[in-house]
């Protein structure tokens, strides 16, 4: 443990010094290609810092923030585009918001929050914050009695798991940052069971700032390149569908970080797979003769599409991570951190 943690403070120190790097030198080259090749290094110093890791957590959120959404962060301000630009007026913003999936909370006039009102993405409720840690916290230890249950439920188990542990790490993230910062941030979940459709869940509720990533760095500019080969409708299907494409891509790479052994195509697969179906129903609903029809219930339609990816993601989404009990590795570290919390607010306590 304690050289995971001497790991970790190289790692976020690594990335710290990267991140200066482009604040106070590519900031002040030209945008376009000479800006993009003096952020190369740091493209590549980020595909290697969450190998010095072993954590589930650690590993996983730093090939998040690094590899991922740093990268694309900084690729698109390579161009003078994204959350990056215009330039931060201070590096602390300017490494949050390269670092983190955070987007600063713009609070709009009266007249245009009254214009957007189906849009609006509000904060977390306290009590349906404390319902899901609630949740959480029981099931860490529902896993000890699970022997014998039928396979169906503990599946369904690891699915409400990887979808709370997911969203509470990126909420303590944004509660810590937005301290620091001294300002709101955007949810980054927006109760995705509530969702009523597939291009519902993956474009307003899921992980909102990956879907906001991906839209700026692969989804816009395939739809730009490819309108003139297929038409506009068209295009923006082939975006959508890049845009999965390149998602699977980039959790295979998460999960190699993770497991550490050679992809299996998996979790791409799973990707595709929602891709097709998101430009299917896309592709449907603008039909005519769909058009014409009275949509279904919301509460049908919802419970449609989180079957689907509940089906879906049992079938290629966990099997990599069950197959390396990374499950197992994922629990045991929650359990060591809650038992952690537990003893020291014993000892404050007492």
């Amino acid at each position: 443990m304690e050289e995971e943690l001497r790991n970790l403070i190289l790692v976020w120190i690594s990335a710290l010094i990267s991140i200066c790097y482009c604040y106070f030198v590519s900031s002040r080259i030209s945008k376009g290609v000479l800006r993009l090749l003096s952020i190369l290094p740091i493209f590549v110093l980020f595909l290697v810092l969450p190998l010095f890791l072993s954590s589930v957590h650690l590993c996983g959120l730093s090939a998040l923030f690094f590899t991922w959404l740093g990268n694309f962060k900084l690729l698109l301000f390579a161009f003078d585009q994204g959350p990056l630009c215009p330039l931060p007026s201070n590096l602390s913003r300017f490494f949050c918001l390269a670092c983190f999936p955070i987007k600063i909370r713009q609070y709009p006039s009266p007249k245009a929050a009254v214009t957007n009102l189906h849009r609006k993405n509000e904060p977390m409720p306290k009590w349906v914050l404390a319902v899901k840690v609630l949740v959480f916290g029981v099931l860490l230890h529902v896993y000890e009695y699970s022997d014998g249950w039928p396979r169906f439920v503990v599946l369904a188990l690891y699915c409400l798991h990887l979808y709370l542990e997911v969203e509470l790490a990126l909420v303590l993230v944004g509660a810590v940052v937005s301290t620091l910062l001294g300002c709101d941030i955007e949810p980054v979940f927006n109760e995705p069971y509530l969702a009523t459709s597939l291009q519902d869940f993956w474009s307003r509720r899921w992980n909102l700032m990956v879907s906001a990533v991906l839209r700026s760095t692969i989804h816009l500019p395939v739809q730009r390149f490819s309108t003139r080969l297929l038409g506009k409708n068209r295009a923006v299907l082939a975006g959508v569908m890049a845009s999965f494409f390149v998602s699977g891509l980039m959790h295979e790479l998460i999960y190699y970080y993770v497991i550490r052994k050679a992809p299996t195509w998996e979790v791409t697969c799973f990707f595709v797979l929602h891709g097709a179906a998101t430009v299917a129903e896309i592709a449907v609903k603008r039909t005519p003769f769909v058009m014409r029809w009275k949509k279904p219930h919301r509460a049908f339609s919802g419970l449609a599409a989180l079957a689907f990816v509940s089906v879906t993601g049992v079938w290629l989404f966990l099997p990599q991570l069950l197959r390396n009990n990374v499950h197992e590795r994922a629990i045991s570290e929650c359990l060591l951190i809650t038992s952690f919390v537990k003893r020291n607010l014993f000892i404050s306590s007492s």
